[in-house]
């Protein structure tokens, strides 16, 4: 029956098409940007519990917290090219219906299949890309698109050397004089060292000062994949 009433429900013109796709993309535009200031938000207290923690001297809690913020940081940056990339699939979109105007039809876009195979991959748009996929190869504006995902993970070893460069700089850009105070020996040495060994030699996970404060970590790390996510 569906396939029924697709066969009768009449085609829609290029500018009709074209409204639609750009009302979906702003719509999509909107989402990155409430995500974007979602994550900010967060930022700001977890640079309050970064200060309190280089106060007393817990650099593991607050290096663990300056991973997350670079973490985040990251998410923001990727979150502006994706608006970014919408943006230009929606002026593309208005070229080629310009053009649909001399020619009666919607022409391929070598352009646009870039930008819609790229943002495939993006977790945070890829649903709506593909459903994107789909409706514009059955108008002719790119050819299908096999999506394989695999980009985003070949990458994370160098994501993760990246943020571990970058946390340091976090840690004296927020804790600023506080973090900077301890010597420097000692702040590379509680920061790298992990764990402590016990009396009987089995190793013991290092816990920051008191356990109201692990539980604050995990808290606030947990709050900050969310709004990433």
């Amino acid at each position: 029956m569906e396939k029924v009433m697709n066969i009768l429900k009449p085609k829609p013109n290029p500018q009709q098409q074209l409204r639609d796709w750009q009302c979906r993309l702003r719509q999509e535009c909107r989402n990155i940007e409430r995500q974007i200031r979602d994550i900010q938000r967060e930022e700001k207290s977890v640079q309050k519990a970064i200060r309190e923690a280089a106060k007393r001297n817990d650099m593991v809690s607050a290096k663990a917290l300056a991973k997350e913020i670079v973490r985040s940081r990251k998410t923001v940056t990727r979150l502006y090219e994706n608006k970014a990339q919408l943006n230009s699939i929606s002026m593309h979109l208005r070229e080629s219906v310009a053009i649909a105007r001399t020619v009666g039809h919607l022409s391929k876009s070598a352009d646009v299949m870039k930008l819609v195979n790229n943002l495939m991959k993006a977790p945070e748009v890829a649903t709506t890309m593909q459903e994107f996929n789909k409706e514009m190869t059955k108008a002719g504006v790119i050819e299908e698109i096999v999506n394989d995902a695999v980009d985003s993970a070949l990458d994370s070893e160098d994501m993760e050397e990246e943020i571990e460069e970058e946390v340091d700089k976090v840690l004296t850009a927020i804790a600023g004089e506080t973090a900077a105070e301890l010597p420097e020996a000692i702040r590379k040495e509680i920061i790298k060292q992990p764990s402590q060994t016990s009396e009987n030699g089995q190793e013991e996970e290092a816990i920051p000062e008191g356990v109201d404060d692990e539980e604050e970590l995990e808290e606030i790390r947990a709050r900050l994949a969310k709004v990433r996510s």
